[in-house]
C-alpha cells in the first residue's frame, strides 16, 4: 500500500518539475521586458522643504517665478506678508 502512494508521489513530483522546465523555456524563448520607470523631476517646498511632483503640487505664480507647494497651508502660509 505506502509503495504506491510512495510511486504516485514521485510521479506528481517528476511532471511537477517538467512541467515547470517546459514552462521555463516558453518563457525564456519570449521574454517580457521590465517596465522602466520613468524619472519624474521633483521640486522643493519652499515653505516645509518637502519634494513634490510638479503635476500633482499646488502652485502660485506664473512662468519663471512658478512655486510648487506639497499643500494649500503651505502656499498660505507663503503668500502671508512679512510680520512687522
Amino acid at each position: 500500500m505506502t509503495g504506491w502512494i510512495i510511486r504516485l508521489l514521485l510521479l506528481l513530483f517528476i511532471l511537477r518539475a517538467i512541467s515547470r522546465l517546459v514552462r521555463g523555456i516558453v518563457q525564456g524563448m519570449h521574454p517580457a521586458l521590465p517596465e522602466q520607470p520613468t524619472a519624474v523631476p521633483l521640486a522643493r517646498d519652499p515653505v516645509c522643504g518637502t519634494f513634490v511632483v510638479p503635476s500633482r503640487a499646488v502652485t502660485t505664480g506664473s512662468g519663471s517665478d512658478l512655486r510648487f507647494f506639497c499643500s494649500e497651508k503651505c502656499r498660505r502660509i507663503y503668500e502671508m506678508p512679512p510680520a512687522r
